[in-house]
């Protein structure tokens, strides 16, 4: 028969790699190139397709669009057509996007404290 600390040991234990399972999808997905950037671009509100091509330097349309596609997938973006004239395309943050942007904060404080930009 397992004593109350051998018990306690494997539940600790079982959330512990529960845990370790959970972070290691979040980072998967947030570690995709652009996924954390362009979640922290639309912090402050709905943006169109345009908009988030020029806040975010360096990523292509065609990577943009599958980034985009993975997000609102993933319920963390919604994606709304407004018909026009002119048609206008943007997207926005879900709750369950908003939720994320404590954490995506945290780690930009810490990499702008712990992250040298030039190493040399």
């Amino acid at each position: 028969m397992a004593t109350a600390s051998k018990l306690s040991q494997e539940h600790i234990s079982g959330a512990c790699e529960r845990g370790t399972v959970a972070l290691g999808r979040a980072f998967e997905f947030l570690g995709k190139r652009w996924n954390g950037v362009l979640l922290g671009t639309m912090r402050n509100g709905p943006a169109g397709f345009r908009e988030l091509s020029r806040a975010v330097d360096g990523i292509s349309d065609s990577v943009l669009s599958d980034r985009l596609s993975d997000l609102a997938a993933a319920g963390l973006i919604t994606r709304t057509v407004d018909e026009g004239p002119p048609l206008a395309v943007s997207y926005a943050l879900t709750e369950r996007g908003k939720a994320l942007l404590p954490a995506l904060q945290q780690i930009t404080l810490w990499a702008e404290e712990h992250l040298v930009d030039d190493p040399t």
